[in-house]
């Protein structure tokens, strides 16, 4: 297995497939590198480098007590991107990854970079505050951890149907799907995890996105019910300098069946535009 040690120590684990411009994908909480194994395939094929990470905390890298934040996640990017000499990139985040595309552009510039996706992504902010009052409230968050702490196997099991709209009316999801996400995010472990959720939710990235100068496509289902559209994606698009925004009627945080076609479309499409 490759990995890529980085500042404090840490072993982060990664994958690397085909030749090409290299397209870089960021994982959600609480998956690893795998959940982007189908889109790994599939611009592997139509001529790009795939490489993908598992974040600290996450998968086979490190399960690491400190560090657990959105900066040394962004910065864990930036060495994997400098260790592999990674230039004219294009990074690609779902959910949490989102978050950390969206850092480290901010924090360590857009000179390896040449596009961004961000894809059910969390910025602006997931919080409800004063100012941003279509984001969910702490109570939310709060019951994530109360349930990561008392049973996060039942709870990773339950999240899943959330996470893919199962039950929705016209749901396609199937029992292993949401088995593969079960057994993804029991890798993960429960201190990293915990740590997770107050980065994902409670990190503001508004000024983080005004300073994003490359090409960005925010594509995001209007039916997810893990990151509401109504705090995320047209509020990213407003802020960033060059948006494409792409919203899927219907579709959950999770993409699978005719959304995930939908979706690998528009990625192919922004790829080779």
């Amino acid at each position: 297995m490759s990995y890529v040690t980085v500042a404090d120590g840490a072993r982060i684990y990664y994958k690397d497939w085909g030749s090409g411009q290299p397209v870089v994908f960021s994982h959600g909480w609480p998956l690893n590198s795998d959940a982007w194994d189908e889109q790994m395939c599939l611009v592997a094929e139509h001529g790009f480098r795939a490489v993908a990470h598992d974040r600290r905390g996450h998968g086979r890298s490190a399960q690491t007590w400190n560090g657990n934040d959105m900066d040394t996640y962004a910065d864990d990017l930036a060495r994997l991107v400098e260790e592999l000499d990674l230039r004219d990139a294009v990074h690609v985040g779902h959910s949490t990854g989102g978050g950390e595309v969206v850092r480290y552009l901010a924090r360590h510039g857009t000179s390896r970079a040449a596009k961004a996706v961000l894809v059910g992504a969390v910025p602006p902010l997931m919080l409800r505050t004063e100012a941003n009052p279509e984001g969910q409230s702490i109570e939310v968050f709060d019951g994530i951890r109360q349930g990561l702490r008392e049973d996060r196997s039942q709870f990773y099991r339950d999240l899943s149907a959330v996470f893919y709209g199962a039950g929705r009316p016209g749901s396609d999801v199937s029992q292993g799907i949401r088995d593969a996400f079960w057994l993804m995010s029991m890798q993960a472990g429960l201190k990293p995890a915990l740590d997770c959720v107050a980065q994902f939710s409670e990190t503001d990235f508004t000024e983080d996105l005004k300073k994003i100068d490359i090409p960005v496509l925010v594509a995001h289902g209007d039916d997810d019910r893990i990151v509401p559209i109504e705090a995320a994606a047209p509020k990213t698009a407003e802020l960033l300098e060059r948006a494409t925004l792409k919203i899927y009627p219907g579709a959950p945080h999770g993409l699978t069946g005719e959304y995930r076609s939908a979706f690998e479309k528009d990625l192919l499409a922004f790829l080779q535009g």
